[in-house]
C-alpha cells in the first residue's frame, strides 16, 4: 500500500521497481536542534536490512538524493545491492521529508537534520552515497561530522559547480517564477509522453511507456504541500557555493563515479574531484548521463560493492 502522506498520483506509477520502493517508504519524526530551536521533522526513508551477510559489507550504506528529487531516484539501483544494511533518506527540505516554515533550508540545517537522523536511527558511521547535490551534502557532512562517515561515494557530484551562489541575490518573485517553471516543464513533458505512449498522436512514433513513469517519479515529490517553499528557501541560501575550497580536506576513502555523457555538469569536474581528494579513485560509467544509477544501475552497483568491501574489511 502506498503511504498516505504521498499524493494519490503515486497510484498511477506502473514501474514495478518504483512501486516496490513506494511501498517501503516510511516517515518518522526526528527532533533536530536547529539554530531556530528544537523542531520535529517528519523524515521520509526506506530501510532494507538483510539478515544474511551476503555481500561482505558490514557498514550501513546511506543514499542521498539530488536537487529537486527524492529517494525514488534510487529505485533501479537498490535491488542490485545485497548489502546488510541499506538506507535512503530524503534530506531536509527535499523529497517526501517535511519542511518547516520556521527553519530555512540551507547546508547547515540539512547537515544538522542528517546528523540527528543518523545518530537516532543508524547509530554507527555510514558509507555516504550522494548523487548530484547529494554528493555535495555528503562532502559537507563529512567535513563537519567526520566521525559519522566511514567512506564516500560521489555520483556526478555537485561541489565544484552546480550550486546556486547567485540565488541569495535574486528577488523572491524571480525565484518563484523559476520554481513554477521547474514544475511546468516536467508536467508538460509528462502530458506529452502520456499522449505519445498511448499512440493518440499518430503523426508521431509511439514512445516507451516507461518514459511517462520516469516523469511521474520525478513529479511525485513536487506534489508535497511545501515543495515550492522549500525550493525557494534553499535557493535563497546560495547552496553549497563555498564547498569547493574545502574539498581537499576530505580524509575518508572516496570513490568518484561519473557518467561519460553527463550533460548537466559535464565531465571536467570528475578529474577535479580526483585531484582534490587525497587517495580518491575515479571510475567512468559508460553510456550514462548525469544520473548513472538510473542509466546503468548494474554497472554502478558493481563499482559501489567492490569499493565498499575494501572499506569494511
Amino acid at each position: 500500500m502506498v503511504p498516505d502522506f504521498l499524493s494519490v498520483s503515486a497510484n498511477e506509477i506502473q514501474d514495478p521497481r518504483a512501486i516496490a520502493l513506494l511501498h517501503q517508504i516510511q516517515r518518522q519524526t526526528v527532533q533536530v536542534a536547529f539554530p531556530q530551536g528544537i523542531t520535529a521533522i517528519d523524515t521520509a526513508f526506506v530501510h532494507a536490512r538483510i539478515s544474511e551477510l551476503r555481500s561482505g559489507i558490514h557498514s550501513p550504506l546511506l543514499f542521498l538524493n539530488g536537487f529537486d528529487s527524492s529517494l525514488l531516484e534510487f529505485r533501479r539501483i537498490l535491488p542490485f545491492l545485497p548489502a546488510q544494511d541499506i538506507w535512503a533518506i530524503d534530506l531536509y527540505g527535499s523529497g517526501f521529508t517535511a519542511y518547516s516554515a520556521q527553519v530555512p533550508v540551507n547546508p547547515q540545517t540539512i547537515r544538522l537534520h542528517l546528523q540527528r537522523t543518523i545518530a537516532d536511527w543508524i547509530h554507527e558511521p555510514v558509507i555516504l552515497i550522494g548523487a548530484s547535490l547529494g554528493g555535495a551534502v555528503a562532502l559537507d557532512f563529512a567535513l563537519h561530522y567526520p566521525e559519522w562517515v566511514k567512506a564516500i561515494v560521489l555520483m556526478d557530484s555537485v561541489g565544484f559547480s552546480g550550486s546556486f551562489p547567485i540565488g541569495q541575490f535574486l528577488p523572491v518573485p524571480l525565484i518563484e517564477l523559476g520554481t513554477t517553471w521547474l514544475h511546468f516543464r516536467k508536467q508538460a513533458a509528462l502530458t506529452a509522453a502520456t499522449l505519445l505512449s498511448a499512440g493518440v498522436l499518430p503523426i508521431f512514433p509511439a514512445l516507451d511507456p516507461g518514459l511517462a513513469d520516469d516523469l511521474r517519479c520525478l513529479l511525485l515529490h513536487q506534489e508535497m504541500p511545501d515543495w515550492a517553499a522549500a525550493i525557494r528557501s534553499f535557493t535563497l541560501s546560495g547552496g553549497y557555493s563555498n564547498l569547493a575550497e574545502q574539498i581537499s580536506q576530505i580524509q575518508q576513502p572516496t570513490l568518484i563515479l561519473w557518467g561519460t555523457a553527463d550533460d548537466i555538469l559535464g565531465i571536467a569536474d570528475a578529474e577535479k574531484f580526483r585531484r582534490a581528494i587525497p587517495g580518491s579513485q575515479l571510475e567512468w560509467i559508460q553510456k550514462a548521463g548525469h544520473a548513472p544509477h538510473l542509466d546503468q544501475p548494474q554497472q554502478v552497483s558493481d563499482r559501489i560493492l567492490d569499493f565498499c568491501r575494501l572499506q569494511t574489511r
